[in-house]
């Protein structure tokens, strides 16, 4: 999508700070014997108190509000009854439509006690992230994103999934500007304009370089079930830097 009007722009806003919160109060609430199905209505009960519908449930007829995912599992987790325990790493996605915008968010969460090598993992995960949000420029290529990105990782000794990419969002929950790598591919030569939204959401893995479906056609696996982490903002390219729509106040 791309923001024609301030009206646009307050309403993407809106869809990103909710999801944000949303996401907030899921990770405050952790903590070893919640369910995954309990967090997951926590998320629910917020989104709908708002007015705001889960975008995976009236896109793709996803089985709960939000994604839910117990290590090694590191994306799109079905929320279900399973314990959260002592060292899991969990990774919960929330997207939501509001008022016709969509918000889209995502973070990982390391229940203590974490490993070292876990705990540097999440900080890294931030920090490739971040890597990409600052190579944001309108007139610049898309692909610079994926090649700050790749260079932090391969700085720090980490690979990345690469058949999860990052996406265009606004009037849908995956819009226009499809599949934005977080990989440098030297091919794509498409351009950031101003007013373009679109999410920055690196996996970064001690190992893992793909994800496969799991049995319930939905849930995404490591095939060597290596710890994967991701972070994501969405987020609008202005003059003036990009603007990050996914922050809770």
């Amino acid at each position: 999508m791309t923001i024609e009007n301030d009206e646009d722009l307050q309403g993407l806003k809106a869809a990103g700070r909710l999801v944000a919160r949303t996401l907030a109060a899921m990770g405050k609430a952790l903590e070893p014997g919640i369910t995954t199905r309990e967090l997951d209505q926590l998320g629910r009960a917020m989104l709908e108190r708002e007015g705001a519908r889960s975008a995976p449930e009236i896109t793709y007829g996803f089985p709960g509000a939000t994604c839910i995912s117990v290590g090694p599992d590191c994306a799109h987790g079905i929320p279900d009854d399973r314990q959260v325990a002592a060292g899991d790493l969990i990774n919960i996605d929330v997207s939501a439509e509001l008022g016709g915008y969509f918000g889209d968010t995502g973070a990982s969460f390391a229940v203590p006690p974490t490993a070292p090598k876990i705990a540097r993992l999440c900080r890294d995960g931030r920090r490739a992230m971040w890597s990409g949000i600052r190579a944001v420029k309108p007139g610049g290529r898309l692909n610079e994103i994926g090649r700050a990105i790749e260079t932090f990782a391969g700085r720090n000794g980490y690979s990345l999934v690469r058949n999860l990419a990052s996406h265009g969002v606004g009037r849908s929950l995956h819009d226009e500007p499809r599949e934005i790598p977080t990989w440098y591919e030297a091919r794509d030569t498409r351009r950031i304009h101003e007013g373009l939204v679109f999410t920055i959401e690196p996996f970064l893995s001690l190992g893992a370089d793909w994800v496969e479906e799991g049995d319930d056609g939905w849930t995404l696996t490591p095939p060597g079930g290596q710890p994967t982490v991701q972070y994501e903002h969405t987020l609008v390219a202005t003059r003036n830097g990009p603007v990050i729509l996914t922050l809770s106040d």
